[in-house]
């Protein structure tokens, strides 16, 4: 891969921009968990190495298993995520993955009679947030530190 400028260095303002959609994060009450997950899983499937790389080692930070961290991809499979998980990476997956066929009414409503719909929403603008930054890390060929 060729060395491209960052975003950062480039356009400071547009990477505070980002910034300030974690900053809004923080407040909405989303579980630190969670949001690692949702962030991990949504960099699985947007293929941003750099993020996978940041977020699994704050999740062992955080306590997660290496178990519920290297089976996150094959989460239906695995058994060991609790309901509430499963809805979250369900919706994660139905939202990083928009174009194929939107966000289906059983995914979304399921999350809602778990999680509540003001939870739902901030798993959605979690989603929305780690996206962001998946974009613009692949885009600027971010290098793994």
């Amino acid at each position: 891969m060729s060395r491209r400028k960052s975003t950062f260095e480039i356009d400071p303002k547009a990477y505070a921009a980002v910034r300030q959609l974690e900053q809004y994060m923080s407040e909405t009450g989303l579980d630190k968990v969670h949001y690692k997950l949702i962030k991990i899983r949504a960099s699985q499937i947007n293929g941003c190495a750099y993020c996978i790389n940041m977020h699994v080692r704050q999740a062992r930070e955080l306590g997660l298993s290496e178990q519920r961290i290297y089976l996150l991809s094959a989460w239906r499979e695995a058994g060991i995520y609790s309901e509430e998980e499963q809805a979250i990476l369900a919706l994660t997956e139905e939202v990083t993955l928009i174009a194929n066929h939107g966000v289906s009414d059983a995914v979304y409503n399921r999350a809602v009679e778990l999680l509540g719909e003001a939870y739902t929403k901030a798993v959605v603008m979690a989603v929305v947030t780690i996206s962001a930054w998946n974009r613009i890390l692949v885009t600027d060929q971010a290098p793994l530190d």
